[in-house]
């Protein structure tokens, strides 16, 4: 590994450079319920879990575009690989939220180390000389296979000031319950995370709602200026719009090969019908791309500036990118059925792809529902934060 930081078409070469490999592999993700060992080193040799941990450790601090270009590079071989990556990134993000001395404990020796992320407060916490004495049980922690460090949350124990509160942990004092037994994403290693008596430190808790309201617009790398409420949808929509053109792909693929059954057709590709489903399919897939580069660029440009963007902005950024997700995921219902039947026999790629996108789509911070009430009510110039704190 050279000195050099490395452009974003570098990083974007390198994401799709692991494409076969990961799609290899991509079965044995799904049968193990966890990464290869080889495709999370191969992610972290070539720096894909360093964007977001700050320069002056070795980092890469790239911006949200690129994040979201990896991300959907490396969702095009295995969503589970992408959604892990993006999941890590996110909690170095975090990480990079938190006082320089526990950051220097996270990266000063090892600047590859990644961490998890759980904001359910499901723990609890009691204030202690020096820290707090932590317990509880945190689930769908994302990552937990491969992590070193998690940042969990817990209601403040100070009564006078009630807020959530996050405690960075290292992996070596906790234990991790295999609890993640799902029909798809089942390589992400979303298990539970459990501390007993746990002490951490005063440097290595802070609160959690300045990281929405843009108390980091000092930081000095720009990509930390990013509100939280960004960062989080962006670290899982690359996976999603990725497996959804490796559907594409492979139904493109195979069309002249494959006829259809109880018709003239020798081919799907001569087939009006099928040529409309692709054309849909193919389009909504692409509207997903857009929008969720313009949701990257948007981030990028406030972050730049230093600059909190405004409600409604925010509102409908976490609208849109729950919209792309969803798109994706029609897109590939729709290139299912195009298919045929044996879309869902065990050796095709395309039930793996049509369960992970259908999981996803599902995940609470694409709620298309929520989302939409959270957009309306800034756009009618109502209160969003009466329906969620991911604004």
């Amino acid at each position: 590994m050279n000195n050099t930081t490395p452009t974003s078409v570098e990083l974007v070469a390198r994401a799709e450079a692991l494409r076969s490999q990961l799609w290899e592999d991509a079965p044995e993700v799904d049968r193990t319920r966890r990464l290869t060992d080889r495709n999370f080193a191969a992610m972290r040799d070539a720096q894909l879990m360093q964007l977001f941990t700050p320069r002056r450790f070795g980092g890469l601090a790239a911006d949200m575009r690129t994040y979201f270009e990896v991300t959907a590079a490396l969702g095009r071989g295995c969503s589970s690989s992408a959604w892990v990556a993006g999941v890590l990134n996110a909690g170095n993000w975090m990480v990079a939220q938190f006082p320089e001395e526990a950051q220097r404990e996270v990266w000063g020796a090892d600047p590859l180390a990644t961490s998890c992320s759980i904001l359910q407060p499901t723990g609890e916490a009691e204030i202690v000389d020096g820290g707090i004495k932590l317990n509880g049980k945190w689930g769908y922690s994302s990552g937990s296979n491969h992590c070193d460090w998690a940042i969990v949350a817990y209601p403040s124990p100070n009564a006078v000031k009630p807020e959530m509160m996050l405690a960075l942990v290292p992996m070596s004092d906790v234990e991790v319950e295999d609890t993640w037994f799902v029909t798809g994403m089942r390589g992400t290693g979303s298990n539970t995370i459990v501390a007993r008596d746990l002490f951490v430190p005063d440097h290595r808790v802070l609160p959690l709602m300045p990281m929405f309201r843009g108390d980091n617009l000092d930081a000095p790398d720009a990509v930390h200026r990013t509100a939280l409420a960004g960062v989080l949808p962006v670290s899982l929509m690359g996976s999603q719009i990725g497996a959804a053109e490796a559907a594409l792909e492979f139904v493109i693929e195979k069309a002249p090969k494959r006829q259809i059954t109880a018709s003239t057709y020798s081919v799907q590709a001569q087939s009006v019908g099928f040529q409309v489903d692709l054309a849909e399919a193919a389009t909504t897939i692409k509207a997903a791309r857009l929008i969720g580069q313009q949701a990257a660029d948007v981030l990028d440009e406030h972050a730049g500036q230093s600059h909190l963007p405004d409600e409604t902005i925010r509102s409908g950024l976490r609208m849109d990118m729950a919209w792309a997700v969803k798109r994706a995921n029609e897109g590939v219902d729709r290139l299912v059925t195009a298919h045929g039947t044996s879309a869902f026999g065990e050796f095709s790629p395309l039930q793996r792809i049509w369960r992970d996108t259908g999981i996803a789509t599902r995940h609470a911070a694409f709620n298309i529902r929520i989302s939409q009430e959270i957009y309306a009510k800034a756009l009618l110039g109502l209160n969003p934060y009466e329906i969620s704190f991911l604004v």
